[in-house]
């Protein structure tokens, strides 16, 4: 008995790290997938609903592939309380999506990613308001430093000051800000119904985005045959059907403190993607507000 003990230890151990190793690299493909979102939204060249559609129709079909592909399409017959939070949450997971695509033009993939990234405070903040959940000291310092990181990451210190006021640069960082409010309460609903699936929930946001969004073309026509279709297909299969299965894989493989710590990888992936396809490389002090902002998520994260 005390010499096989070591064995099935070590065994376990072994089993463990393998599946942990297993589950960073899906994480971070599936982070890496979804940093380039903002290339496939600009090259595309459409408008924020029929972005939003077609991400939600192709989305939905490759997430249904899936699905069956794996013996789950039964998480997706919901009832009740459950058909409702999940309908809820397609809502404000659309409205956050569309003003995401909207903001990308008006900043910079970079910017509205990085912005886009206030939702954990947001969670936070209406949690200990709607809920009444307790709120540490150390997490409220963390939400003073975040907004002091997202102040300089959002370029309002480090561009030219014309560009900084112009109304449109304004316009990008709020309906940045108002997205992640969207974003952020997207798990506070999902408690409602714990007992769907993320699977499930990613499948419904998709199914109720088309719902919203399939009378657009009626008046505003398809998008041109070309390239733009190529564009969209990926940013449906891709970054909704592929991405998200890559990062659920991960995540149920990974103690929370290292998911915490993977998720930065879509912003910094973002980052690089629009400096290197756009040049918008970030100034010193949005680099410095990346890293306040990017330590402040990590406290907030781990801690959950």
């Amino acid at each position: 008995m005390k010499t096989a003990t070591p064995t099935l230890n070590a065994a376990a151990t072994g089993s463990a790290t393998a599946a942990e190793q297993r589950g960073t690299l899906l994480m971070t493909l599936g982070g890496v997938l979804l940093g380039s979102i903002g290339i496939f939204v600009t090259e595309a060249g459409q408008d924020p609903v029929t972005t939003v559609l077609f991400r939600c129709l192709f989305g939905g079909l490759a997430l249904l592939l899936w699905g069956a592909a794996s013996g789950r399409l039964g998480e997706l017959r919901l009832g009740g309380r459950a058909r409702l939070a999940a309908v809820l949450a397609g809502v404000l997971m659309v409205s956050n999506w569309a003003l995401f695509f909207a903001a990308i033009p008006l900043t910079s993939i970079g910017v509205s990613t990085v912005v886009f990234h206030l939702q954990p405070f947001w969670v936070l903040l209406l949690g200990a308001w709607l809920l009444r959940e307790h709120l540490s000291s150390t997490r409220a310092l963390a939400c003073g430093v975040a907004l002091l990181g997202l102040a300089l990451a959002s370029g309002l210190f480090d561009q030219p000051a014309q560009q900084v006021l112009s109304a449109g640069y304004i316009k990008g960082l709020l309906l940045c800000l108002i997205g992640s409010l969207c974003y952020a309460g997207v798990p506070l609903i999902a408690k409602l119904a714990p007992g769907v699936s993320a699977f499930a929930l990613a499948w419904w946001q998709c199914a109720v985005g088309v719902l919203l969004s399939a009378w657009w073309p009626l008046w505003h026509g398809l998008p041109p045959a070309g390239a733009a279709w190529g564009w969209l297909i990926g940013l449906g299969s891709l970054h909704t059907g592929l991405a998200y299965v890559l990062l659920y894989a991960g995540m149920s493989r990974l103690p929370t403190g290292r998911i915490a710590v993977l998720q930065f990888i879509y912003p910094a992936t973002a980052i690089v993607i629009d400096w290197l396809a756009y040049g918008h490389a970030l100034g010193p002090l949005q680099l410095g507000g990346l890293l306040l902002l990017g330590g402040a998520l990590w406290t907030v994260r781990r801690g959950a």
